[in-house]
Parts: C-alpha cells; sequence; structure tokens
C-alpha cells in the first residue's frame, strides 16, 4: 500500500455509475417486484452500500477508510436498462473513487444474480467514475460529452 501518512486529511467525494441492460420484461418484472429472490432493486442498493464499505477487503492495494456517506441509486433508463448511481464521502487522506466504483459494481452484480434465472442475457456497464473531489490532484469531472 501506498504511504498517505503525510497527507493531510480532507473531505473527498467521489460519484461513479453503471448500467445494467437487460429485457424489457425483465426489467418490468423488477419494476412490479415480482422476481422470487425478492425486492432487487432495494437489495441490489444495501449490497452496493455494503461494497463500498468493504472495498478495502476486496480490493488488495486500498486503504480500508472511516466512510462518511455511501449512496446508491437505481433508476430505470427506457425500457431495457437499469441505471446505478452511487456516490461516497468521507475526510480522510485518500480518495474514494474505488468505493464509489466498487457500489456501482456489487449493486450490478447483484441486480444480475437476481435476474439470472429469468434472463440469461443482461449486460453489465460501462462501469466509470463520473465525479471526484478533493486531495492534492483536484477535482475532477466526466464531460457530459464524454460516452463509451
Amino acid at each position: 500500500m501506498v504511504d498517505v501518512g503525510a497527507k493531510p486529511i480532507t473531505r473527498r467525494v467521489a460519484t461513479a455509475s453503471g448500467a445494467i441492460t437487460m429485457r424489457p420484461e425483465t426489467l418490468r418484472a423488477i419494476l412490479d417486484r415480482s422476481i422470487a429472490k425478492g425486492d432487487v432493486l432495494q437489495i441490489a442498493r444495501i449490497a452496493g452500500i455494503q461494497g463500498a464499505k468493504r472495498t478495502g477487503e476486496l480490493i488488495p492495494l486500498c486503504h480500508p477508510l472511516p466512510l462518511d456517506s455511501v449512496r446508491v441509486d437505481l433508476v430505470p433508463d427506457g425500457d431495457r436498462t437499469l441505471r446505478i448511481e452511487a456516490e461516497v464521502s468521507v475526510s480522510a487522506r485518500t480518495g474514494v473513487e474505488m468505493e464509489a466504483l466498487t457500489a456501482v459494481s456489487i449493486a450490478a452484480l447483484t441486480v444480475y444474480d437476481m435476474i439470472k434465472s429469468i434472463d440469461r442475457e443482461p449486460t453489465i456497464g460501462p462501469i466509470r467514475l463520473e465525479a471526484k473531489s478533493g486531495g492534492k490532484s483536484g477535482d475532477f469531472r466526466r464531460d457530459a460529452t464524454d460516452s463509451e
């Protein structure tokens, strides 16, 4: 791990996004809460929060951080896609980009797990950092015209 001991503690915030695309009838089943495993949106939201909190355990060289907040939102985008966005904040010596990206990834994987019995073709991605603030490297915001 990189030694961050000499860095000042600053407020840091990161936002990441992603998507999972599926058959229209699968998204309808999610929104109707008729998936056999339960409420996909709520379970994926909690899984994303849990993923952010455990990033230091999942990614070998990430510092474990005492997160101040984690927000994970899953919203339909058209008739085939769930958009996922996570925002993570901390007052620390290192940023929370990996925590935000992990939250989105784990939420998407949870949706996949919960729908795989009725849809064999869901697609995850792209997952990307949208914005970050705080720290020596300064702020970053993805240009709205950037696309994958």
